[in-house]
């Protein structure tokens, strides 16, 4: 069960960051980190083999070996962020930065309903008379972070990613 570390009492109930994940790493996740792994030690130098990567991997999140950690791990879908994360993106095509302050999975299993609240207000207004300033949002978006509804001109509602 996870547990919530201390928060910072002077931020406003809305804008704590959370400080814990409920996001279990999928083998995919896994295996992604063993190929970051791999890649910074070889251009450290230090050249490391696909099985010795995915062993150091296992023990990083506790588990005693691969083998363990893939037996125990689930074969699930990959989040695009997760609650508490910095992200940028674009939101009706104007850029952002921000923090996810909510993050649900849909029935499908396979989109996620993410709310981010941006540091600094966006003017999603195409008209340079009007402003619709939006401080905080909740938009669809797939696994890869990007929504699957699209603006008139084809643009995705929302692109997120960690930043």
């Amino acid at each position: 069960m996870a547990t919530r570390a201390p928060m910072n009492e002077c931020l406003d109930p809305k804008d704590r960051p959370m400080s814990f994940s409920l996001d279990t790493p999928s083998i995919q996740t896994l295996k992604s980190e063993a190929k970051g792994l791999r890649d910074e030690r070889t251009r450290a130098g230090d050249p490391l083999t696909q099985s010795a990567a995915l062993e150091e991997v296992a023990r990083r999140h506790g588990y005693r070996d691969w083998n363990t950690a893939s037996a125990a791990v689930p074969e699930r879908v990959v989040i695009p962020v997760q609650v508490g994360q910095r992200v940028q993106g674009t939101y009706l095509s104007c850029p952002f930065n921000g923090l996810v302050v909510a993050m649900k999975l849909l029935s499908d299993m396979k989109h996620y309903e993410v709310t981010v609240r941006f540091d600094k207000p966006v003017n999603v207004s195409k008209f340079a008379s009007m402003v619709h300033n939006r401080q905080r949002v909740t938009a669809t978006v797939g696994v890869d972070g990007v929504s699957p509804a699209h603006t008139s001109d084809g643009e995705p509602h929302m692109r997120v990613r960690k930043a």
